[in-house]
């Protein structure tokens, strides 16, 4: 299957406090350990990256399921945060929780969309059964 479109990027210096870029130019930025984890926190960390690019994603996929049921959404919103644990056998592990605000919609109606992108969205597949995914409702 060919894909639709491929991402590069290139991450370059002493990893979590080096720096990425990507081919297209459009990111680039220094990277840095949070604070939280001993380090400096000046630059991006890879977990604020994958919890931008999953809350887009999954925006996306959002607006896409509402489209296909003829539900009229407007003002939504998905934040994302990616937690980092320690693993049980060393290491770390990932978690990710995705808050929904989609308003002037009924919660279970909200939900039910909500669940539907979950069954879309690439990050979703992608992550699903490797980390814990939890997928929030709220009214803000």
């Amino acid at each position: 299957m060919e894909p639709l479109y491929t991402a590069e990027s290139l991450a370059t210096g002493a990893g979590r406090n080096g720096h990425v870029t990507t081919t297209s130019g459009t990111v680039d930025l220094d990277l840095a350990i949070p604070k939280s984890m001993g380090g400096s926190g000046d630059g991006a960390n890879p977990e604020e990256l994958f919890a931008a690019g999953y809350a887009a994603c999954f925006h996306s996929a959002l607006q896409m399921v509402a489209r296909q049921q003829k539900v009229a959404i407007s003002d939504t919103s998905v934040g994302g945060l990616v937690h980092v644990l320690p693993h049980a056998d060393g290491g770390f592990i990932l978690a990710v929780t995705l808050e929904v605000v989609i308003p002037d919609l009924e919660h279970e109606q909200a939900q039910a969309l909500a669940d539907a992108a979950h069954q879309v969205c690439p990050y979703s597949n992608a992550t699903r059964g490797n980390i814990d995914v939890t997928i929030t409702v709220s009214e803000d």
